[in-house]
């Protein structure tokens, strides 16, 4: 009696078990279960392509495919997975592809080179993507005070330094989003910065298209950055007695698993 008492136990639990997951699947699909092998065919057969519903089934499919291929790279299948990687929409994924490699490396620092590796071919074929949701956020690091003002000049001084398109449009973005902190905390060194910016324009080597976004800067600068703040009020949680900034330099060695 106590087998058999056990044997019914162990088959409920596992029948909540199913349960409790598909629950959690119907949660992240806005409460329609659709099974992995239908998920396909249903999509397809979705004549707006456009309706809530179908795009939030397509990013929960895209998010779950990028996540498993950057959790199962490694050394040896690294070529093989690059291609399958290139195969989803990483125009559309590119935050969930960087949330991802953030999320793989922390857990696992020793793949730190192999998930670097991925992100520079990834980069390769969508560079002005990639850098500048890099620089942005490095910029919102700054005005969080995690970073130190020193290093978004020396970023600012490399970018410009032998300027490109690319390399210009990402210099523009960064100090639109750290303008107003690098004003409070080291004017002069903004001052050099927009002088390139000026030396720039007169050099007349880059698309029009950058000289107007330079223009529009200096002209953001004028206006004290007007609704471009440091940090919104509401994101403003942490303490100045609490505040760690860790002053590190491009030129600083980083072992990844203590820094």
């Amino acid at each position: 009696m106590e087998r058999q008492s056990s044997l019914k136990r162990n088959r409920s639990n596992e029948k909540y078990a199913k349960y409790d997951k598909r629950q959690r699947t119907k949660a992240k699909t806005g409460g329609v279960y659709i099974p992995p092998f239908k998920l396909d065919q249903v999509m397809s057969n979705v004549q707006d392509k456009s309706s809530v519903e179908y795009q939030r089934i397509a990013w929960d499919a895209l998010k779950k495919s990028i996540n498993g291929l950057v959790n199962k790279v490694n050394g040896e299948n690294i070529r093989n997975i690059i291609p399958e990687l290139f195969s989803e929409n990483l125009i559309r994924g590119k935050g969930l592809f960087c949330r991802s490699c953030i999320k793989s490396q922390m857990a696992s620092p020793c793949f730190t080179d192999i998930i670097a590796a991925l992100a520079a071919v990834v980069n390769s074929k969508f560079p002005d993507h990639q850098l500048l949701a890099t620089a942005k956020f490095i910029a919102h690091l700054l005005n969080q005070q995690v970073v130190h003002e020193h290093l978004a000049l020396e970023l600012l001084v490399m970018l410009l330094e032998n300027p490109t398109d690319d390399s210009v449009e990402v210099a523009v973005a960064f100090v639109t989003e750290c303008g107003s902190m690098l004003q409070d905390v080291c004017s002069r060194g903004l001052d050099g910065i927009f002088d390139r910016f000026r030396d720039i324009l007169c050099e007349g080597e880059i698309d029009r298209r950058v000289e107007f976004m330079i223009e529009n800067l200096i002209a953001l600068r004028k206006a004290n950055f007007k609704g471009h703040p440091s940090v919104r009020a509401q994101l403003d949680l942490v303490e100045p007695e609490d505040q760690t900034t860790h002053e590190i330099s491009l030129c600083d060695p980083i072992d990844p698993e203590f820094d």
